[in-house]
């Protein structure tokens, strides 16, 4: 599904990511972790066609994507969710999903009706605008607004930030649906419990490139990595 190898990311001359190698397979849950500034959005972002590369590869779904525009990603079947939501606030819960609804070009959008059974509140609030919605809920509407896309695989860069332990459970609960779906998951976290309800692996990164990789079982059970990437 997604295959990235060797992925170089640069502001500048300024080097923020060194070689940075993943796979995600369809219905797969792959996390990346590590503390601020170790490269994980920077990496997210080259992968989405939202940052140049400065070296490695890039395939989506067998087609090499590096280079092409983030709306070219998007039509080939990823979804990006970023970490502040990026709503538009005067739009409508349902014109959000709506206006998202064209993006795939190629392929169908999931019909709205199936994307509201997967988030009844956003259901009960259609009408009700992005910009007066509560952080959680704005965060199951740009999670949906990803969703109504079509995806074959989505990003979620730190969809816990700012929730309350309520809402981050109901987010758990609707990821692994979508991820159950056969959607590949590749998600930013710094929360390890959070993590760990998603994934089955993980890779920390730190100071951009891999300080570990392996089962997120084992990532729970290092006490190495807790204490030098999340304390």
């Amino acid at each position: 599904m997604l295959e990235v190898r060797g992925l170089r990311v640069a502001y500048g001359s300024v080097e923020v990511v060194h070689g940075l190698d993943l796979d995600v397979a369809a219905g797969e849950s792959l996390a990346l972790l590590g503390a601020n500034g170790a490269g994980k959005t920077s990496s997210v972002e080259a992968i989405a066609g939202l940052l140049p590369t400065a070296g490695g590869r890039v395939n989506l779904d067998g087609e090499d994507v590096t280079r092409r525009p983030a709306s070219y990603i998007v039509r080939r079947g990823l979804a990006l969710v970023p970490q502040w939501r990026e709503l538009f606030a005067n739009f409508s819960v349902d014109e959000t999903l709506r206006a998202a609804m064209s993006a795939p070009r190629g392929r169908p959008p999931l019909p709205l009706e199936s994307v509201y059974e997967m988030f009844p509140g956003l259901a009960q609030r259609r009408a009700q605008l992005a910009g007066s919605l509560s952080g959680g809920e704005q965060q199951m509407l740009a999670v949906a607004r990803g969703l109504v896309t079509n995806p074959k695989l989505m990003l979620l860069d730190e969809p816990s930030a700012g929730l309350s332990v309520g809402v981050t459970r109901s987010l758990i609960g609707i990821v692994k649906r979508i991820r159950d779906t056969g959607i590949g998951i590749l998600i930013i976290e710094q929360n390890l419990e959070i993590a760990r309800a998603l994934a089955t692996r993980c890779i920390v990164l730190s100071a951009g490139r891999i300080a570990w990789s392996g089962a997120m079982d084992d990532a729970m059970a290092n006490v190495e990595i807790k204490q030098a990437y999340f304390s």
